[in-house]
């Protein structure tokens, strides 16, 4: 039960990946990326299943980072605040990097950053909120 908060975060941000890339953004990520519907559906439980690892691995070290304070002050924002700083510091720029180097547009990075900025935040509050581990 130590690490239970681990899967229940990466839940959390893999149900919010749903909201994000369906009803709130779905259409422009699939015209900024050029995928099509049947190309989005090919694979998905491969697909799924490597999003929900790479959640996992993300939530724990969001986690070990919260983990470093009291426990009374691990509270939902500032687990919230771990979170999105982790995702500004490593993860924002290194997505920035690779879609420099690809071309990419800034919509998309917008769209795809956003959520790594969204779910990061999502899986500190998570965290520091069940206070498990």
């Amino acid at each position: 039960m130590a690490y239970l908060e681990i899967p229940i975060a990466a839940l959390a941000a893999f149900l919010l990946g749903f909201a994000w890339y369906t009803a709130l953004f779905g259409k422009a990520w699939q015209k900024e990326t050029g995928i099509t519907d049947e190309e989005a559906q090919s694979g998905m439980a491969m697909t799924h299943g490597i999003a929900f690892l790479m959640m996992c691995i993300i939530a724990s070290g969001i986690s070990m980072i919260i983990g470093f304070h009291e426990l009374a002050d691990q509270t939902l924002s500032h687990g919230a605040m771990h979170g999105a700083m982790a995702a500004g510091m490593f993860g924002l720029p290194a997505v920035a990097i690779h879609y420099a180097y690809q071309k990419k547009s800034l919509k998309l990075f917008l769209i795809d950053g956003g959520y790594l900025l969204a779910f990061c935040a999502l899986i500190g509050a998570v965290c520091a909120v069940l206070k498990l581990g």
